[in-house]
């Protein structure tokens, strides 16, 4: 993974963003100048002729931990027809259960990796450990392996195509529901005392946890200094109010990513869907409330 091919890849993928048809019922760059990517705003022939002269590989990191494994079929048969379909993914399940993976029938091009993990006996900690469980396997594993990491939730489904105008350095997702929240009502995280803590008047967007990524470098980068927020947090006897999201936000403010992705990229279903979410690529799976 060399800073050539990365710099290389950025260059054309902005070009591929500007390229395209720009919308103007939505916001389509940032303050910084990130492109904020919605349906209508990129040319994905020519983001996938550069993606595939650089020759990448794109890593997808998901969690399968106690009753979650009952989303793996439907997040990997989703995400094997839809996520950057014709380009190598390697997919990295981690869980507790490894012995109720069924084989899966993956395209030629991707590759399964079913790793086991330790259990929790709260959904909260199991949350918040998938920080300090990505970074380490960046540092083992992953480094070696890929180009780009992305973390996704398991409990989701891919409707739409999910292609290359994801590849960034750091890409963030904005949640689908604070996407129209005014700075104030944002759920960030408040309390001084927290490493996650946001001062007031302070924070861009707001971004799931959910949908997440970038090159493995500013991956590493970001879950070490998340991980190290929550396990400071934990000494304190103080949780974040969103725990890992919460997190993620506190280093999102002051590390601006390249590249965020629009809610059409990850919507909740139990919202309604407004005219400006043309496509809804990846949607949450209903699920009851019991963790």
């Amino acid at each position: 993974m060399g800073i050539t091919k990365l710099h290389g890849l950025a260059i054309l993928v902005t070009a591929g963003i500007t390229a395209a048809i720009w919308r103007r019922d939505v916001l389509v760059l940032t303050p910084w100048l990130a492109p904020i990517v919605w349906e209508g705003t990129f040319n994905r022939d020519i983001l996938n002729a550069q993606y595939m002269q650089n020759k990448l590989v794109t890593g997808v990191v998901t969690f399968a931990v106690k009753k979650y494994v009952q989303f793996v079929e439907g997040f990997m048969s989703s995400a094997n027809k839809y996520f950057l379909a014709g380009h190598q993914v390697n997919f990295y399940l981690f869980t507790d259960k490894p012995e109720q993976i069924s084989h899966l029938q993956m395209a030629p091009e991707n590759h399964l990796f079913v790793i086991p993990v330790q259990n929790y006996s709260r959904w909260q900690d199991i949350s918040m450990s998938r920080m300090g469980i990505i970074s380490r396997y960046i540092r083992s594993h992953f480094q070696y392996d890929v180009d780009y990491l992305y973390s996704i939730d398991i409990d989701v489904q891919l409707f739409e195509h999910i292609g290359v105008e994801i590849i960034d350095t750091l890409v963030g997702t904005i949640s689908s529901w604070e996407y129209n929240a005014c700075r104030e009502s944002k759920p960030y995280e408040t309390r001084t005392e927290s490493q996650a803590a946001i001062p007031k008047g302070e924070g861009d967007f707001y971004y799931t946890a959910s949908f997440y990524g970038g090159s493995v470098a500013e991956v590493y980068k970001l879950t070490r200094a998340c991980f190290k927020g929550i396990m400071e947090d934990r000494k304190n006897g103080i949780e974040a109010k969103r725990h890992d999201e919460s997190h993620l936000n506190k280093y999102l403010l002051y590390h601006k990513p390249t590249r965020l992705l629009s809610p059409e990229y990850y919507w909740d279903e139990e919202l309604s869907q407004p005219r400006i979410i043309q496509v809804k690529r990846m949607c949450s799976v209903h699920k009851d409330g019991k963790k």
